[in-house]
């Protein structure tokens, strides 16, 4: 997560109004607001790369693939987030040309400074997503994923993926390979 932005505290209502006059992308949970940083080149490509694979593959169906540019709202947090990549299925997400908040699928490639809240505090919010089926975490440098997936019984089970295996996304019955989700990055 990022650096709070010099006491700011508002309403979701406040947030949308200020955030709309911003240059700056700023993340958005319980009242508080974080300024977003840039990302490297290797973090850019990889979440290109699985945009592209999942807005080819999801091409003539009522589901939409977004990246880093669209706001996820978690209700149930007041929160705002911008996810590398997510896909959402939900009939309601159309009608909201700013932000959704049905997303089945989310991504986020781990960078030093935003793995751990990615994998905890983020998580536990985008886990109160009734739609959320899939979460897919990316280590640019190991090139090991973690894919979390929830069960019918409505727990979440971590399916890993060493450096060179093929990914299963389930939540919209895509196959991707290593090599397709790394294309274009040197490994480290």
């Amino acid at each position: 997560m990022g650096q709070a932005a010099a006491d700011l505290r508002m309403s979701v209502p406040e947030f949308l109004a200020w955030d709309a006059t911003q240059s700056q992308k700023h993340e958005f949970v319980g009242g508080e607001v974080f300024a977003m940083a840039g990302a490297e080149d290797r973090h850019v490509t990889v979440s290109g790369n699985l945009y592209v694979a999942l807005r080819q593959h999801l091409r003539g169906t009522p589901c939409r693939t977004f990246m880093s540019d669209m706001k996820l709202f978690v209700a149930s947090d007041d929160a705002f987030y911008y996810p590398d990549v997510f896909v959402t299925c939900g009939a309601a997400d159309p009608a909201s040309a700013h932000s959704k908040s049905e997303a089945s699928f989310i991504a986020e490639v781990l960078s030093p400074s935003t793995a751990a809240y990615d994998r905890g505090a983020k998580f536990a919010s985008y886990r109160r997503l009734p739609t959320l089926a899939e979460y897919l975490l990316v280590d640019l440098d190991t090139r090991r994923s973690d894919l979390f997936r929830k069960g019918a019984d409505g727990l979440w089970v971590l399916h890993p993926f060493d450096a060179g295996q093929a990914l299963r996304l389930d939540s919209v019955g895509l196959d991707l390979t290593a090599e397709q989700l790394f294309a274009e990055v040197e490994p480290v």
